[in-house]
């Protein structure tokens, strides 16, 4: 009975701590698919040349969008942000979360293009049948 007693204090151990664990990853789930997703599903040698042939001023435009609707819609409690151990009023704080967010994922597109990523990233074009007979 004893055996019986320790192994069903290991079940519990272990589901006690597979709760831990998701209460602690839980708020980071949307930070985590950010970064999954600029660094896993976006095509870096496909965007990074849009990008310098102008499409970063719609990058900027959208960003600044961002953060007038995002200010307007979302007061923090009290008016103040405090980031970085600053206290922040509303429109500057949305910049910079809105400015972290695009760093992160300029960042994620600096690793896929260095090659760090290996197969994870590889985008291979598909060869079609009449192409390849021309």
């Amino acid at each position: 009975m004893e055996v019986l007693q320790s192994i069903w204090n290991v079940v519990v151990a272990v589901a006690q701590l597979m709760v831990e664990l998701v209460q602690f990853i839980a708020p980071w789930i949307p930070l985590l698919a950010w970064i999954a997703f600029w660094l896993f599903a976006v095509n870096w040698k496909v965007l990074y040349p849009i990008l310098m042939k102008g499409g970063m001023v719609g990058v900027l435009l959208t960003g600044f969008m961002v953060i007038l609707i995002w200010g307007v819609i979302a007061e923090p409690e009290g008016g103040f942000h405090y980031l970085y151990g600053l206290k922040v009023s509303n429109f500057p704080g949305k910049a910079i979360y809105v400015t972290s967010l695009f760093v992160i994922a300029a960042l994620c597109g600096a690793v896929q293009l260095s090659g760090s990523c290996g197969r994870l990233c590889s985008f291979e074009e598909p060869t079609s049948e009449e192409a390849s007979h021309s």
